[in-house]
């Protein structure tokens, strides 16, 4: 069979379905210890690290990591037409939605005198990381840098993948796509080697800030290795898809959306998760028939049969509902009834995608939503990019002596409590008139 079936119908309440859901073999915590020697090495040796393992990995050692501006130019300059077109309609839909979201700064007054400013603040600078591999993800140049410009981030700096066949250029339609959106700091590097340069600095990358943008596992894992020495929006790893769906839901639609995520990698989960029987059997008839009419039959058919995929089937949307909020699925669709409000009580997921004409892919390039987003059941606490992600919360607090010595005793109260007598001092030499 081209993809399992776990039957979790008669299953109680107390079931922990986190221990069952579908999950692939090497979980980011065990590619953490795989890839600690590369992110050292880089940490030590930088470029020259970065080098060897881009021969390793990729297939070509570029001479400088950094991309020349001519290339990027050009790049752009033989852009198909076509392609420029999808990709500006891509730009001004998310950034319409970013700038819809951003923030202003909120002043609070508490009392005469006493006001607290809660200021929004862009990160200085940000790495970006676009996937390169099977897949040349010129979309996530848009995911990434639209929000980025939005908030207002001064320093950006691109990495993708160097490819051989490129004379160990990232993708072309990468360098047009950093072109057009104006970032001009771009990097031939790819992996864990990558979110490396970018925590530590290497040769003419200077370290920077947040690390943002998705990758495969070892992307993640480095992400997650380098969390503390620099800042990341989440572990946004290899592509998965949830579909919640009943037996109203358009089994070619339903197998047409796991085929569309499991093309990314041999290692992106596919999982629907159903209460009719019948409408799994005739999604297993429609991969059948889809699959071998696609470009990469090899690469969706291992995606579908390993572990980290399976069609998953309980006794109705309820148990569905449990099922896909303890799966935390990156993307997540909802094809049932009502599928509105069955989308308004899921809890955990990177992205939600309602009813039979939202597809996952539609969110991938040009719903105007981000595609970056939480992998590996990392939804159930963290959120999808955004401009959030690259703005920081800090508080502006500015009192008067009037406004101070209102609530002086509330301090020193709280300081004695807490067996920190200077901190009610530092109050109380400002209001001593004897002093």
């Amino acid at each position: 069979m081209l993809i399992r079936r776990i039957d979790l119908r008669g299953a109680d309440g107390s079931f922990d379905y986190r221990a069952v859901v579908p999950r692939a073999e090497l979980d980011v915590e065990a590619a953490t210890h795989q890839i600690r020697p590369v992110v050292e090495a880089v940490r030590t040796d930088g470029v020259a690290a970065i080098r060897e393992f881009s021969q390793q990995f990729d297939g070509v050692a570029p001479v400088d990591i950094r991309v020349p501006t001519e290339a990027l130019e050009q790049a752009l300059a033989e852009l198909d037409p076509v392609v420029r077109e999808a990709l500006e309609v891509s730009v001004a839909r998310l950034r319409a939605t970013c700038e819809a979201e951003l923030e202003q700064d909120v002043t609070t007054e508490l009392a005469a005198g006493a006001v607290v400013t809660h200021r929004k603040v862009p990160v200085d600078r940000v790495g970006l990381y676009v996937p390169g591999g099977l897949a040349p993800l010129v979309s996530s140049v848009v995911m990434n840098v639209v929000p980025a410009q939005v908030a207002g981030v001064r320093s950006l700096a691109l990495a993708s993948p160097p490819q051989r066949e490129h004379g160990g250029l990232p993708a072309p339609t990468i360098l047009a796509a950093c072109a057009l959106l104006g970032v001009e700091e771009v990097y031939a590097v790819g992996g864990a080697q990558a979110v490396a340069m970018f925590a530590y600095g290497a040769g003419p990358c200077a370290r920077v800030d947040l690390v943002t943008g998705p990758g495969n596992i070892w992307v993640a894992a480095a992400k997650r290795l380098l969390r503390g020495v620099v800042g990341i929006d989440s572990e946004a790893g290899t592509t998965e898809i949830a579909v919640l769906a009943d037996d109203s839901a358009d089994p070619a639609f339903v197998a047409a959306d796991l085929i569309s995520q499991a093309e990314h990698d041999p290692a992106a989960a596919s999982v629907l998760v159903t209460d009719s029987e019948t409408l799994a059997d005739q999604v297993v008839v429609e991969l059948d028939k889809q699959v071998a009419v696609t470009r990469h039959v090899e690469r969706i058919t291992t995606a579908l049969g390993g572990q980290q995929s399976g069609i998953v089937l309980v006794d109705d949307v309820e148990q569905g509902l449990a099922v896909v909020n303890a799966y935390a699925a990156e993307h997540l669709e909802i094809q049932t009834r009502d599928a509105s409000a069955v989308a308004a009580r899921v809890r955990n997921a990177g992205a939600i995608f309602v009813g039979p004409h939202a597809p996952v892919s539609l969110g991938d390039y040009c719903a105007g939503s981000n595609h970056v987003l939480p992998t590996a059941g990392c939804a159930c606490h963290s959120s999808g990019l955004s401009v959030r992600a690259f703005l920081r919360s800090v508080h502006v607090v500015d009192y008067t002596r009037e406004a101070l010595a209102e609530v002086a005793p509330h301090v020193v109260a709280l300081a004695e409590a807490e067996d920190l007598p200077g901190h009610g001092q530092a109050v109380s030499v400002r209001l001593d008139e004897d002093r």
